[in-house]
């Protein structure tokens, strides 16, 4: 059942209400991706924010913390203390709201979160595409030119985001989270395709000892990055150790 949470945040609610469970999905993903995760479960399961579900883009871009701070109203409609589930980007923003309300939360999930960590070496644009850049910012080279180099550089991701959502894309790409990490004090349960090439296993690995309690790992052979999907059963079983 699709409910409203106010100020324009839509959720799927799996049994009863309190939720024991919060989920949030992967970019661009959506609420259905943790049905048969959360089958029989209290739970809700959120779109977030201009993710191509129900709720609405935010009206400036924002980080991860700033989602965290827009999916926070969905805390009233959950227990005392609830279980965060977060796959992907949903992940970013589950540490980030573990790390802002401590004392809501009984443990985190976390799968396939690219950028939990800083990555070693982040690769630095081609000379010709920083020559093209700076010639854009003096209006030598057009808007239409400009868009169509970016376009051909960027990922899948980043042509099919527009307006305030490739900003926040932009914002995705740039961050990491070792300062928020060491906040999260709840349990910590992280569940990893071991092929997943979006969120490659090292960095759930390089992850385990920053949290603030630590943190557990189950790898799933061949799960691959969409793990709501792939690996339900696993998810599935790191929820109910704390649920």
């Amino acid at each position: 059942m699709l409910r409203s949470l106010g100020d324009g945040l839509f959720g799927e609610q799996h049994g009863s209400s309190p939720a024991r469970i919060l989920a949030l999905p992967g970019w661009m993903r959506s609420r259905s991706d943790f049905r048969d995760v959360l089958a029989g479960c209290d739970a809700i399961a959120l779109d977030l924010p201009g993710f191509g579900g129900a709720s609405p883009e935010p009206e400036r871009a924002i980080g991860a913390a700033g989602y965290a701070a827009l999916v926070a109203p969905a805390l009233d409609i959950c227990t005392e203390r609830v279980v965060v589930l977060g796959h992907s980007y949903g992940g970013r923003v589950a540490v980030n709201l573990a790390a802002a309300r401590p004392e809501r939360m009984a443990a985190l999930v976390l799968t396939g979160v690219p950028r939990l960590v800083a990555a070693a070496k982040v690769p630095s644009p081609s000379t010709g595409y920083r020559l093209v850049r700076w010639l854009h910012r003096r209006g030598v080279v057009s808007d239409t030119r400009m868009e169509a180099l970016r376009r051909r550089r960027g990922s899948d991701d980043y042509r099919n985001a527009t307006g305030v959502m490739r900003d926040v894309l932009v914002m995705a790409v740039n961050e990491h989270y070792e300062d928020v990490l060491p906040r999260v004090m709840c349990p910590v349960e992280l569940v990893w395709g071991d092929d997943d090439t979006a969120a490659p296993l090292a960095i759930a690995e390089a992850a385990l000892s920053r949290f603030g309690s630590g943190a557990a790992l189950t790898i799933v052979p061949g799960a691959g990055h969409l793990t709501p999907l792939t690996a339900a059963p696993a998810l599935r079983a790191a929820l109910d150790k704390h649920c």
